[in-house]
């Protein structure tokens, strides 16, 4: 028996500019809650909502009406790193833990019937893993899909660059799926490039990279820093300052992210979909 894919809640800090109904908070005049103000019933005709208490009011015997914002849709990206540090992992590759995100993210879009759109990126923007914003996701959910069987090449991660080319102009929620095992310079600036929008990143971090490795022998390890993979003759020494390395790495990209007000979602092995609900209800100001 398949197992259903796990949904999570999320919100977003702005008031969202579409057009479309849906259950975001927005300046859009509709058939929503929030109170917005009056206006004549001539330049608001909808006599549903005839305020009489105001109508009694003016000198002048205008009839008003009330206005409302109505909730709308919100355009939601999901950006997945393709480079060769998210082939670790064996049988429980990071690659395959990106796809079950992905898959869960883009059920939880659905579910509130907001826009989404997918990119892939190592080297270069992925033109076979790019969908555009769309409010029809078919092909997002077939591109996921086919990630769980892509071979990712041996590629590093310099097209983070380029992401913010292929952002939509209206203000977005972004899903950021990596280890982010890049050179912090790049991280900074790409972050400095999508700061109209709202990023989340989720980063994916293994305990086989760095604290599961044993004492002695010879293993394959990536470098946080650099994200280059490396054959090693491991003794306890080095093991320790690569547990060390990887923490200070931690505590590197938690900065950077905290300096642009994102705070990153750490995921080991497992994605909890009820964890990222309460990381929304703790840092995404409704």
């Amino acid at each position: 028996m398949v197992k259903p894919t796990p949904l999570f809640d999320y919100h977003i800090g702005w008031k969202s500019k579409g057009k479309r109904p849906g259950r975001h908070k927005s300046n859009q005049r509709g058939m929503g809650i929030e109170f917005a103000g009056h206006a004549t019933l001539l330049s608001y005709p909808d006599p549903r909502r005839i305020d009489i208490r105001q109508t009694i009011k003016d000198p002048l015997g205008q009839i008003y009406v009330k206005i409302f914002n109505q909730r709308s849709t919100t355009p939601v990206i999901i950006i997945c790193d393709l480079s060769s540090s998210m082939d670790f992992g064996g049988k429980n590759k990071k690659i395959f833990l990106a796809t079950d995100i992905a898959q869960s993210i883009a059920h939880s879009v659905i579910d509130q019937r907001d826009a989404l759109g997918l990119i892939g990126f190592d080297d270069e923007i992925r033109e076979d893993c790019l969908a555009p914003i769309s409010f029809r996701s078919q092909l997002v959910f077939t591109l996921i899909e086919e990630l769980k069987s892509f071979i990712l090449p041996n590629k590093s991660n310099r097209a983070i660059k380029e992401l913010y080319r292929y952002m939509p102009r209206e203000r977005s929620l972004i899903f950021f799926i990596s280890d982010f095992h890049m050179p912090e310079v790049d991280l900074e600036n790409c972050l400095a490039n999508l700061m109209r929008h709202h990023v989340v990143p989720i980063v994916l971090w293994d305990k086989k990279e760095y604290k599961n490795l044993p004492n002695f022998g010879v293993v394959t390890i990536t470098d946080p820093e650099t994200g280059e993979k490396n054959t090693l003759f491991l003794r306890k020494e080095l093991k320790e300052k690569i547990v060390a390395s990887f923490e200070r790495r931690r505590e590197v990209i938690t900065k950077t992210f905290m300096n642009f007000d994102v705070p990153p979602f750490f995921v080991d092995e497992h994605f909890d979909a009820n964890k990222m609900t309460e990381y929304f209800n703790q840092f995404v100001g409704a």
